[in-house]
């Protein structure tokens, strides 16, 4: 099965990390950490999606130096290079219309989602768009004040409430239809994608299942994700022992005492990037 993975954003929310390292690249875990693409890449392969196309825009050279052709994680890489930023959606088009269905995920998040069972659904229910749907709780850290007909008469007075809203987790199956509505060349993002398939009768269906989901592109999240991969590391790489640790074991059989350091970044024993790259380039 054929997956594309968005890894062409500037990270600026991460900055100043991703001044000198694209957010692709950023690692997570304590005790040997691993870039957030590569658990993105050894979950694709554990769920069957070998074939992976990856759309960079930033930096660009740091990605494909050190994820290569994708053997060490399981999985046949092939590049697509945006020129000038395209969004979410509209770098697809740098790819041939697929004669499948395909899975498009964001480099950046960090999940126990099972992408086969998702895929799955998207098939039996024959849509045409599915998107991943996670509940996310939103707190205002304000009295939040509400009015009626008059704007000057009180209505209602909450303390610091909490809503609830269904998210996207950044992580979609599209049909080969999708690009039909996609333009070369032309910025495009997944929203503006996915509610143009809808508005032309194109059925648009969420996929939700019980799972953890982040995405990394704060400060806090980064941190958060640090602990919680730390701490449930095999519920998101899987168990070794149960033949889902082959990627990894053919990976630290080839690490090396590499470094990639400049400013505030230090990527110690991961990359078989050279060790000049980002030192006073």
């Amino acid at each position: 099965m054929q997956a594309i993975l968005l890894a062409g954003g500037k990270g600026t929310r991460l900055r100043p990390y991703t001044a000198v390292l694209p957010k692709p690249l950023m690692p997570i875990g304590e005790v040997d950490p691993l870039p957030i693409m590569e658990v993105v890449l050894r979950q694709l392969a554990r769920f069957g999606f070998r074939d992976v196309t990856v759309i960079t825009g930033y930096l660009t050279q740091l990605i494909e130096a050190f994820f290569g052709d994708g053997r060490k994680f399981g999985t046949k890489l092939t590049y697509r290079r945006e020129l000038t930023p395209l969004g979410t959606a509209g770098g697809l088009a740098l790819m041939d219309r697929p004669d499948e269905s395909v899975l498009v995920i964001n480099g950046d998040i960090l999940t126990t989602l099972d992408f086969a069972e998702m895929y799955r659904f998207h098939v039996d229910r024959k849509a045409s768009a599915t998107i991943a749907s996670y509940p996310r709780e939103v707190k205002i850290d304000f009295g939040v004040l509400e009015f009626g007909d008059d704007p000057h008469v009180l209505a209602g007075y909450r303390e610091k409430p909490e809503f609830s809203f269904q998210v996207s987790m950044g992580l979609y199956i599209l049909d080969p239809v999708a690009w039909d509505y996609l333009t070369p060349g032309a910025p495009l993002q997944m929203p503006d994608l996915l509610e143009t398939m809808r508005g032309a009768g194109r059925p648009v269906h969420c996929f939700k299942e019980p799972c953890y989901w982040l995405d990394i592109g704060r400060h806090d999240d980064y941190a958060t994700a640090n602990e919680v991969f730390e701490a449930r590391r095999r519920s998101f790489l899987g168990d070794p022992s149960q033949g889902d640790g082959t990627a990894e074991a053919d990976l630290r059989s080839h690490i090396g005492s590499s470094v990639i350091e400049r400013g505030p970044i230090s990527f110690a024993g991961r990359s078989k990037i050279n060790p000049g790259i980002g030192r006073g380039q």
